[in-house]
């Protein structure tokens, strides 16, 4: 079992940031910086001092609060090999492995939202860092890639346990459940999910981290097998790659 120290914090207008901190080490990674003066509070807060920045991809509000906060910290900056992101030490890419935090960190290329889009998986942990490729209850949009290369993407994360954590970039949460009760209504997980987070976001409470698990049973963008779906999309005898199309197609007009 891990004994690793997880913080996860809002910022911006709907991101979270997360601070991951080895007690043995000392070794903490900050993943993205979206804000650096939310990120560099949250070391305040827990008195750890970080040590790395994992970078998912290039977008702004991940990536804009790095170079104050290695400023100040002479923290490492770990990410893809994307001349968008500045101040990059050491580049990564799929299959690749960080020694950090006590931890072999897998780096899972996921690309589909953008084409240099990186999550990792710390399996002693059980925790996965899905930037903007999965959400709770959604996906990301796909900008850059295909929809074809987003579901092979969401593949890779799908074959993980299902008790890993996920920490998604973003509370997009209530909205994609229900936009999701339109595609999946008759799915007595998500009946019972969405309840769950009306009355989390009516509490203020975050609805994250998720599990691969529950995204499972509940994430319409990972049940593009399912009968019911397909049934209510007029897709029964489509592949899988094409319900899962269909239904960000959906998400984008929604």
């Amino acid at each position: 079992m891990s004994d690793l120290q997880f913080h996860q914090f809002p910022c911006l207008s709907d991101n979270y940031g997360v601070l991951v901190h080895n007690p043995d080490s000392g070794e903490t990674f900050s993943v993205d910086a979206p804000d650096a003066d939310a990120v560099l509070a949250a070391c305040g807060d827990t008195g750890w001092k970080l040590t790395h920045i994992l970078v998912t991809h290039h977008h702004d509000d991940h990536v804009q609060g790095i170079a104050k906060v290695k400023a100040e910290t002479g923290a490492m900056v770990i990410g893809p090999a994307n001349p968008q992101i500045a101040d990059i030490d050491r580049t990564v890419a799929e299959g690749d492995t960080i020694d950090l935090v006590g931890e072999a960190v897998q780096v899972i290329a996921t690309p589909g939202h953008t084409l240099d889009m990186l999550n990792y998986y710390l399996p002693k942990a059980g925790a996965v860092f899905a930037g903007d490729t999965l959400f709770a209850m959604g996906c990301g949009r796909v900008f850059e890639g295909t929809p074809a290369m987003m579901w092979d993407s969401l593949k890779k994360l799908m074959a993980l346990p299902p008790e890993t954590k996920v920490y998604c970039g973003h509370e997009y949460t209530l909205a994609n459940a229900k936009f999701s009760m339109t595609v999946d209504g008759t799915n007595p997980d998500l009946v019972k999910r969405l309840a769950e987070v009306e009355a989390l976001r009516a509490a203020g409470q975050p609805t994250l981290p998720t599990t691969i698990g529950l995204e499972l049973k509940t994430n319409p963008f990972l049940r593009a097998a399912d009968p019911a779906i397909r049934a209510n999309l007029g897709m029964d005898n489509d592949g899988d790659a094409e319900v899962f199309t269909e239904i960000r197609e959906r998400k984008n007009r929604g």
